[in-house]
């Protein structure tokens, strides 16, 4: 399991641990120290660190299937991260990986993650080895910021719409772990998704009936969005990349849903709704 100290997959390590016992679980990390918690319940952990290839075909030994979490690495080019993962995974024999990729992964999609989800599960089908890539919707615990402060302006001003299968990261998590201990019952490119893919104009009909009050839906011209936000600060890099979001909202890029994560856990995936209502610092 890589990415264990991160939200994602540490989740995982723990649904993990509830299927498996701790003895067939390991854990790469790039700070042993923050994996502390998994050690005590005696997980083995081992240094991996995507920057340092040399780190990590010994990270990997003896594993049958890996986790790879993607990277977030602002900086970094993530697909080669990612190449150095993989080969990594060649040299120590691992049998099967499992890629944290997600929904959208395509090589036009406006949103720079999905073109690089897609490089990668490019080079997993070149790679020799069985492979999985986990396509996550989008996560439903960066809806609120993406829906604005619509708490206090009672308006969600975006600069385009379209559906988007808002995603519980924790319901993304507990999924994988189940197709994990499926050891190998999942192949290739499978959907996670809610049940449902609200626009927001629908979502502002859903805060609408929540708080009580009309919160309206206004589409924002991309110019006077980009305007607005470096106005509070925000550096323009980081603007024109979060533009890439709504730009594949609106393309469709996010738009299906799947009914496999609900089989997986069993009961019914978290909504749009419930992320609102966690709101803003879930």
């Amino acid at each position: 399991m890589t990415g264990a100290t991160g939200a994602l997959n540490g989740a995982t390590v723990d649904h993990l641990l509830e299927r498996l016992p701790a003895d067939e679980i390991l854990v790469a990390v790039r700070d042993a120290s923050k994996a502390e918690r998994f050690a005590r319940r005696g997980v083995e952990v081992r240094r991996g660190d995507y920057a340092d290839p040399a780190s990590l075909p010994a990270a990997f030994a003896g594993a049958d299937q890996l986790l790879l979490v993607s990277s977030n690495d602002p900086v970094a080019d993530v697909t080669e991260l990612h190449r150095a993962a993989v080969d990594a995974a060649v040299t120590a024999g691992v049998k099967r990986i499992v890629y944290t990729s997600h929904q959208g992964a395509a090589p036009d999609n406006p949103f720079l993650p999905g073109r690089s989800h897609f490089a990668t599960e490019q080079l997993l089908a070149a790679s020799g080895i069985a492979w999985t890539s986990l396509r996550n919707g989008f996560y439903a615990h960066s809806l609120p910021w993406f829906a604005g402060p619509w708490r206090e302006t009672g308006v969600i001003a975006v600069p385009g719409d379209g559906p988007v299968s808002w995603t519980a990261r924790e319901d993304a998590a507990e999924a994988a772990a189940v197709v994990l201990a499926s050891d190998g019952g999942y192949d290739g490119p499978t959907t996670l998704t809610a049940p449902s893919a609200p626009t927001f104009a629908e979502i502002a009909e859903i805060a609408s009936e929540m708080s009580g009050r009309t919160v309206r839906y206004r589409p924002t011209d991309e110019a006077d969005w980009l305007a607005a936000q470096a106005a509070a600060g925000l550096p323009e890099h980081r603007t024109r990349f979060l533009l890439g979001f709504y730009r594949a909202a609106s393309g469709g890029f996010f738009a299906g849903v799947d009914p496999l994560l609900g089989d997986l856990l069993g009961r019914r995936p978290r909504s749009a709704r419930d992320a609102l209502a966690a709101g803003p610092h879930a």
